[in-house]
């Protein structure tokens, strides 16, 4: 099991980042080149929380929407924000 956390996307953008966590939406900030199309965006965004994280990470809802609730496996929540607010 891993922690459960929220996810606010941004696509089409012109960087691909984890870009913070904003205290108001309770959520990580994330921005992707991809097009929200065919699961372009959520396929990116689930190969740049990995690759940020080093570990699997899975869209659990929110798969039509710019909020979603993502699995990062291996790793508790405060490790999750802890790591995402030292960005």
């Amino acid at each position: 099991m891993g922690a459960r956390v929220r996810v606010h996307v941004t696509p089409k953008s012109r960087r691909c980042e984890v870009a913070g966590y904003d205290e108001w939406k309770k959520a990580i900030i994330v921005r992707v080149r991809a097009p929200p199309e065919g699961g372009k965006a959520n396929r990116e965004v689930e190969q740049l929380l990995s690759e940020f994280f080093g570990t699997g990470v899975e869209i659990v809802s929110g798969h039509r929407s710019r909020d979603k609730v993502v699995e990062i496996k291996g790793m508790s929540e405060e490790e999750v924000y802890a790591r995402v607010k030292g960005v």
